[in-house]
């Protein structure tokens, strides 16, 4: 769909905005978990240390405000801003120099390429606002998972609800029968080979936040995609690690996190659709 030169520079803005969020949610939620974590297991078992230390700083999405991580220096708004900030730094801190993660910007343009994808596809509609926040969730899963190997249920199981939603109500394209199956077929699919898996080697292959992720992938994209995208989330994992082992970057003995293919595969069959013969 055709959009004027002021509608595309807004969604554009929009979606460079949106991924400069993302990237604090990245950043940041990990941290939230691991520290209230930290908090149940000293509640359960209190210890005299505990009981006097003084209460944590206050930590979350907002506060505190946007500094560098290496000197802690405050980042002013003209070191916010999404990609031109990176560039105009070259890169590195103004304060101490150090190397900003080149993901930054990645995240920013890629959310800003889904968010240009869903409004030229669907038009100025609700459709395409949620083709493009389930989009920049996938990107928030990914590039979390791919840190911490952890896919937080504070952004899988809305995701699932987001999807059977989004299906009643006409915005994913899909039935409401096909959504229910897709979430309920993906969630077995990963189970069943947890747990093959584990009964077969007694370790543990994936993380239980892989079977909501694919759950929350069949409700928006449908039953009948599933097998594309787990064929194409395991191709990508395959080559993927081969070539880390190649560049030996990647140990024998380590796991790669699946999420972030099952995203990838995700954000692929939104833009070209499931692979034809793999369609069920």
């Amino acid at each position: 769909m055709n959009l004027d030169l002021l509608t595309w520079t807004l969604v554009v803005l929009l979606g460079l905005a949106i991924g400069s969020f993302l990237n604090v949610v990245i950043h940041r939620l990990p941290r939230m978990m691991a520290a209230q974590w930290a908090a149940e297991v000293a509640a359960q078992a209190p210890s005299p240390e505990t009981a006097q230390a003084s209460p944590p700083q206050r930590y979350n999405i907002a506060v505190p405000h946007s500094h560098c991580p290496h000197c802690g220096h405050a980042l002013s708004w003209l070191e916010n801003l999404p990609v031109v900030s990176y560039l105009w730094l070259k890169g590195r801190c103004q304060q101490c120099h150090a190397p900003i993660g080149w993901r930054y910007p990645a995240v920013e343009i890629l959310c800003a390429a889904v968010f240009s994808w869903s409004f030229a596809h669907f038009g100025l509609s609700a459709q395409a606002l949620a083709w493009a926040g389930w989009g920049a969730a996938l990107i928030a899963l990914a590039a979390i998972d791919a840190d911490t190997h952890l896919l937080p249920d504070v952004i899988t199981q809305p995701l699932v609800w987001a999807g059977l939603l989004a299906a009643s109500l006409g915005l994913s394209q899909v039935g409401l029968s096909t959504a229910l199956w897709g979430a309920v077929l993906g969630y077995l699919f990963l189970w069943s080979v947890y747990w093959l898996f584990k009964l077969i080697t007694g370790k543990e292959g994936m993380g239980q936040g892989d079977f909501k992720l694919l759950a929350a992938l069949g409700a928006w994209l449908g039953w009948p995609a599933l097998l594309s995208v787990v064929l194409i989330a395991s191709l990508t994992g395959v080559a993927c690690g081969l070539w880390l082992r190649l560049r030996q970057r990647l140990p024998q003995d380590a796991q790669m996190p699946f999420g972030p293919f099952l995203a990838l595969a995700g954000l692929w069959i939104m833009v070209w659709g499931p692979l034809p013969h793999f369609q069920v």
